[in-house]
């Protein structure tokens, strides 16, 4: 049972300092724009060219500008509350959308025949989005931090030791998330460990 309930983030100008570096932390390293990233760094480094950024771009469409879109238009629409859908209850539906939107990148993407790294990080998120959907159904597991743990992760994987630094990146996150209040130190960790273990699908596919 889920006992917890994110509050409503302070405004701007009645946040303090630390609240306002969490969340330009929390806002810059939202899911959507972590996902662009990766597939972005794992596309140029796939062929080392233009080509993997063009394929890189173009996963994003599907794993990253779409859902994004979706979120948004609920937040227009009053469906949902704010971007980071602090509401779990209102994350189902739009985490099943983004869901489609992925399956339809990844059909695309082998149809196409993508570099084979591009495929297995989309399979990667695809993975990783089952899992946080099964598990948010019945509690506020921190989505940010599954991207964030995700993409630590598969940057390691790709770039070598030379990327260790990224956990830094999931770390201040988390910080971010608690700072706010968006979630329990339980969720953040959960969130975390969740998408490292699913980035380990990019290694078995790719």
């Amino acid at each position: 049972m889920n006992t917890f309930s994110p509050p409503a983030p302070p405004s701007y100008t009645e946040a303090t300092p630390r609240e306002r570096t969490a969340r330009l932390l929390t806002d810059t390293c939202a899911p959507a724009n972590l996902v662009v990233v990766v597939l972005l760094l794992v596309g140029w480094h796939s062929t080392n060219g233009f080509a993997g950024l063009g394929w890189g771009l173009f996963a994003a469409l599907f794993c990253g500008v779409v859902p994004m879109g979706i979120v948004l238009f609920g937040v227009k629409r009053g469906g949902l509350t704010d971007k980071h859908i602090r509401v779990r209850k209102q994350r189902v539906v739009p985490m099943t959308a983004s869901l489609a939107s992925v399956v339809t990148g990844i059909v695309l993407l082998r149809v196409l025949h993508a570099p084979k790294d591009i495929a297995a990080l989309v399979v990667a998120m695809l993975v990783g989005l089952v899992s946080a959907l099964a598990v948010t159904v019945w509690w506020q597991i921190s989505i940010h931090n599954a991207v964030g743990g995700g993409t630590a992760m598969i940057l390691i994987l790709a770039f070598g030791p030379i990327a260790v630094p990224a956990l830094l990146i999931a770390a201040a996150i988390g910080w971010s998330r608690l700072v706010l209040k968006a979630h329990t130190l339980a969720q953040v960790l959960a969130g975390t460990a969740l998408g490292g273990v699913s980035a380990l699908v990019f290694t078995l596919t790719r």
